[in-house]
């Protein structure tokens, strides 16, 4: 993943990985001349070196050792590198965490959402039930007293429209009569 994300990360691990061969390689080659000096210098013990070579060999050395400092700072620089990009990775990776935890958390959210959309809708439900349910009770209540009052009423004025009329008493009208 880290290689698809920065390609150079890739090429700068074969650098490192080549001048560390290339150190390695230097460094058994002053180990093969160290070893091939001391048996000529035990060899030979009237062995007396020319200033001239001594010279040169020590220039050698020389540029050897500035050769192997300068190897040295580049691997150091790039450990650095790979140490600061092993840092970055590993941020990057702890984000990923949380925001494929809080993803997560999210689509659990919202899966949930129609059951405390039901849940809330229903308590509310409940309320606006228990209102008409009470208003209907209220309502019966006051159909029930009304048509007590208006049969007072109209047993009332039924007496009050009572009139008080003389009876007469058997009266004959005279009719037709057929022959």
């Amino acid at each position: 993943m880290t290689q698809a994300v920065n390609p150079s990360y890739s090429s700068t691990q074969a650098e490192v990985v080549r001048l560390q061969d290339e150190l390695q390689m230097r460094d058994e080659l002053v180990q093969q001349l160290s070893q091939e000096l001391f048996r000529l210098v035990k060899g030979n013990t009237g062995f007396i070196p020319s200033p001239v070579t001594s010279e040169q060999h020590q220039a050698e050395v020389r540029a050897l050792r500035e050769q192997l400092s300068g190897v040295e700072q580049q691997v150091s620089f790039y450990q650095e590198q790979l140490d600061d990009r092993n840092t970055e990775t590993l941020q990057l990776r702890q984000t990923v965490q949380e925001l494929t935890d809080r993803t997560r958390m999210l689509e659990q959210v919202v899966q949930e959402l129609p059951k405390v959309y039901r849940q809330k809708f229903a308590e509310r439900l409940d309320t606006v039930r228990q209102k008409v349910s009470h208003l209907q009770q209220e309502n019966r209540q006051l159909q029930a007293e009304l048509q007590s009052v208006s049969y007072r009423l109209a047993v009332r004025t039924r007496r009050s429209q009572e009139l008080d009329l003389p009876s007469f008493g058997q009266v004959t009208l005279p009719g037709f009569s057929t022959p």
